[in-house]
């Protein structure tokens, strides 16, 4: 059941135009990024380092909200056009699939995003900066951690956008929590909100390790407000319904 719900999902991606925000935000944080880089040499004295700072600033901060706030509003446009929501529930198929089945395609994108960004910021650190060697490990590392702190967002974007029938709302909401989360993450209650999980995981704007020593914490608030938020979705659809 699980799995045919996620081959429809996937179906909705063939030829879809988030495919043009897949590659564009993340193209802008880029060079955005790489041009604050080049006109801050004297202060930005730690190369791989000191650019990946100025590569996640903007990104963990808006433009990775934005993108998966769009995959989730575009995987739950189709339930929300006409009467369709009447129709998912009286499939047979349990509603939390359905919600499950969208968790998984946007991890998956989610994957593939950041995949995308490591891509650009090698070939930046490469092509711009001039570096002639390779970046640490430890950017990697960064990047799975990063994943692991968007699983709570991407959860969080997905109930808001199966509630809020509006395709642009929801986006507009995850741009307000990620800059809401550098904001509370800057108070050092990082654990407490879900956009600052992704920030904090991605090392975003730090050039030494915020979570040097504390990755269990961090990983426990992950799995946390993943099972808070998947609980809350299991209730809406299973118990109240959610209206069409």
């Amino acid at each position: 059941m699980l799995k045919r719900c996620i081959i429809a999902e996937n179906r909705k991606l063939h030829a879809s135009p988030i495919w043009v925000i897949f590659f564009v935000l993340p193209l802008i944080s880029a060079g955005y990024g790489t041009f604050n880089y080049l006109q801050n040499l004297e202060i930005l004295t730690e190369r791989w380092y000191s650019l990946w700072t100025q590569h996640t600033l903007f990104y963990s901060m808006l433009f990775f909200p934005a993108m998966v706030s769009a995959y989730a509003a575009y995987l739950w446009r189709l339930e929300h056009l006409g009467h369709n929501w009447n129709l998912i529930m009286a499939a047979p198929v349990r509603p939390f699939a359905l919600f499950a089945a969208k968790l998984l395609v946007v991890v998956k994108l989610m994957c593939f995003t950041q995949c995308f960004v490591f891509v650009l910021y090698v070939a930046c650190g490469r092509l711009f900066a001039g570096f002639s060697d390779w970046p640490p490990m430890s950017i990697v590392f960064y990047l799975v951690r990063g994943i692991f702190g968007g699983l709570a967002v991407a959860a969080v974007q997905l109930l808001l956008a199966m509630l809020i029938r509006s395709f642009a709302v929801p986006i507009f909401l995850g741009l307000v929590g990620g800059i809401a989360g550098m904001l509370i993450g800057s108070k050092g209650y990082a654990l407490l909100w879900p956009y600052c999980l992704m920030q904090q995981g991605m090392n975003a704007n730090h050039s030494t390790d915020v979570l040097a020593g504390n990755v269990l914490p961090f990983l426990l608030a992950c799995a946390g407000w993943l099972a808070v938020v998947l609980l809350t979705a299991k209730v809406l659809l299973e118990k109240t319904d959610v209206k069409a």
